[in-house]
Parts: C-alpha cells; structure tokens; sequence
C-alpha cells in the first residue's frame, strides 16, 4: 500500500536547517505524529513528500520556503511603543512577547529595543528558511 490523499498516516521525522541545526525531532519524542496527508494539518512540502511512500521507506525531502512557512513578510514586523508593555517587563533580543487582536493570541519575537520602543517580528520563526526532513513512514491507514 502507498500513501494517497485521504490516508491516515504515522511518521517519525527529523528537521534540519541548511546549516544543519535541527529543529524539531519525533524520535526524541518516542512519538510518532499522525495525521491525514491534505488534510492541511502539516506543511505543503511534508504533505506532498508523503504521496507515494510505503510502510519502513524512509525519504530525504528538502522543502523551499513557499511550500513550508513562507518567505519572511515585512509586514509581519512592527514597531511598537514600550508603553504598551507592562512596565515591569525586562526586554531582550530575541525574547518572546505575546500579542492579542480581534482573530486571536499570536507571539513574536523581539528583535531590537530602545528606551522608547521595541521591534517584534511576529513571522513564523522558520518562515524564510529551507527545511531539510528526514522522514520514515510507520503506519498508513485509510
């Protein structure tokens, strides 16, 4: 049986960076994920990486930004008053703040600061980047 659109599926993965930093890492879980392929619940790439593989295949896929997180919106990063922080808070590159507007809570990550302001890139942190994944098929099920 090959994985088709609509099957049920376990894999077990491991995500690198081009530069070889991984970032996530199922086996460390002891936890395969599970999910329907084109259901939407992962990244396009990963998704479409699937079609085709039988139960024990293991693959080396790598996923260009546009068919993972996207590319970096420069939109994404704004400017924002430190007044409109709490006053007790301690800012520092790269810490992760959180944000609330009508669609919901979302984070961001602070990537400079003033006395006045701070900015805060609320991008996915892996949008921009090339994802490398090596991905073992567990289980299908339809």
């Amino acid at each position: 049986m090959k994985v088709e659109n609509g099957n049920t599926v376990s894999v077990h993965y491991r995500g690198t960076l081009d530069d070889g930093m991984e970032f996530d890492n199922s086996y460390d879980r002891e936890m395969p994920l599970e999910f329907q392929v084109g259901e939407g619940r992962v990244i396009g790439g990963f998704d479409s990486a699937l079609l085709g593989m039988q139960v024990g295949e293991v693959k080396n896929v790598t996923i260009e930004p546009d068919n993972a997180y996207g590319p970096i919106d420069e939109q994404a990063v704004a400017t924002v008053p430190r007044t409109q922080f709490p006053e007790e808070m301690e800012f520092a590159v790269g810490g992760v703040v959180q944000a609330q507007n009508e669609t919901g809570t979302f984070r961001g990550v602070i990537s400079s600061f003033t006395d006045e302001e701070a900015v805060i890139d609320f991008n996915h942190p892996l949008a921009g980047k090339t994802l490398n994944f090596e991905i073992e098929l567990v289980d299908i099920q339809e």
